[in-house]
């Protein structure tokens, strides 16, 4: 699913730069074979999707390019001999995080001459415009959502004009790009990018056999949430809102959640939303049919997929934050399991209503109980496994890759692809 908002002949000119800007990069290195040099926070050993992605992206451009990577520490460890790691820096406190990870980009920069650089999300965005002046290529930044709406003055004040200047802007979602368009970024420099997805096999009765008897399922249908437990995720609204009716008219339902707090994040809180659901499931008498997992490797998750009837998504519309895609959704669709959704953020582009799911009018939680317990008694049959699986490979990672890469032609060498 690769929708795109920009001309394949646009210039990738950034809004009140001079024309001759592009000439630092016209006369480029060809493509083919040419540098790329990724600088990204979010890379694992941190986890999430967007250090999944950021992995996929790398070794997806690796195949038609020479890709370098600056990354947090202990992301060397993990990297590939195709995109190696080759400077680290802390991923936190975020001053020590800015002071070596700008650092790191520059003498990366320096060494590896790359003709292209990539920041993996906008908190990268200084670097790549810093070290893009000093080798004098383009620059691409991945954006989240988040990284345009972040309401805090540093942010909006040494970040957003960072990702303002970037020569392509690559959202990960409609919503994204409209964010984009409103902060300020000319269209012709956006676009869309949707986040990948690997396809596993065929639903495996073993694997879910395995989950239910670890969790102590039994038979019970499993409704499953997985993702950070964030205050956006509206876990904890779930569970008030909508969890006691869906039990009243299916008194076997389990809720199951796979996901860790959010404390790799900067500027992360501390207060608990594992805890806060865990507390509300017991005042409502709901303790039993819930289970908090944490965080999971991933064979766990994938048996997790297997095991369950339905994913759950319930995601709020929060000011100052935003679902920037939601590729959980498209996760679950990969494994044959339809999501029930708010229509909040990018959501919409992660779940085909009557394909591979329902979306619900946000904080609509009557409704979105009714679609549960429809979609458990079977009233939808055209959402299915198969469906769903068919919707997931319009996200496959080699579709991704082939896209990403177009776009990076381009940039290094817009002569040439204009020709």
């Amino acid at each position: 699913m690769l929708a795109r908002t920009t001309s394949p002949r646009s210039s990738g000119q950034p809004t009140g730069e001079a024309p001759e800007r592009d000439r630092l990069f016209t006369a480029s290195r060809g493509a083919a074979g040419a540098r790329i040099l990724i600088v990204t926070r979010n890379l694992p050993p941190l986890t999430g999707g967007m250090e999944r992605l950021n992995w996929h992206l790398a070794r997806e451009l690796s195949q038609g390019f020479e890709v370098n990577i600056c990354g947090p520490k202990g992301s060397r460890e993990l990297s590939s001999t195709a995109a190696p790691v080759v400077t680290t820096f802390a991923s936190r406190p975020l001053p020590r995080f800015l002071l070596e990870s700008l650092a790191a980009t520059l003498g990366a920069a320096w060494r590896y001459r790359p003709a292209l650089v990539i920041a993996g999300s906008g908190v990268t965005a200084p670097h790549a415009w810093v070290a893009s002046r000093l080798t004098g290529v383009p620059m691409l930044v991945y954006a989240h959502g988040l990284d345009l709406i972040a309401d805090h003055r540093l942010y909006r004040a040494f970040f957003l004009p960072a990702i303002r200047r970037a020569h392509q802007v690559v959202a990960n979602s409609s919503n994204t790009a409209r964010l984009a368009r409103e902060k300020g970024i000319a269209p012709e420099r956006i676009e869309i990018l949707h986040p990948g997805v690997s396809m596993p096999v065929a639903r495996d009765k073993a694997l879910s056999d395995r989950f239910r008897h670890a969790i102590h399922a039994g038979d019970r249908p499993i409704l499953l949430s997985v993702g950070r437990l964030t205050a956006r995720k509206g876990l904890l609204e779930f569970v008030r809102h909508a969890l006691p009716a869906i039990v009243a008219a299916r008194p076997d339902a389990l809720l199951v959640v796979i996901g860790g707090e959010a404390s790799e994040r900067l500027g992360a809180g501390r207060n608990s939303q594992g805890e806060a659901i865990r507390r509300e499931a017991a005042r409502l008498d709901l303790a039993s049919h819930l289970r908090l997992l944490g965080r999971v490797d991933d064979d766990t998750l994938a048996q997790a997929y297997q095991a369950s009837q339905l994913h759950i998504f319930p995601v709020l519309d929060v000011p100052g934050d935003v679902e920037g895609f939601g590729m959980v959704a498209v996760e679950a669709a990969a494994h044959g399991l339809p999501t029930v959704a708010f229509e909040v953020g990018g959501v919409p582009d992660a779940v085909a209503p009557g394909v591979s799911g329902l979306l619900i009018l946000r904080e609509d939680y009557q409704s979105l109980a009714t679609a549960v317990i429809e979609l458990l008694g079977k009233q939808y049959p055209e959402i299915d496994s198969a469906r769903c699986r068919d919707f997931a490979r319009g996200f496959a990672w080699d579709r991704f890759g082939e896209h990403a890469r177009q776009i990076c032609r381009r940039l290094m060498n817009p002569v040439e692809c204009d020709a």
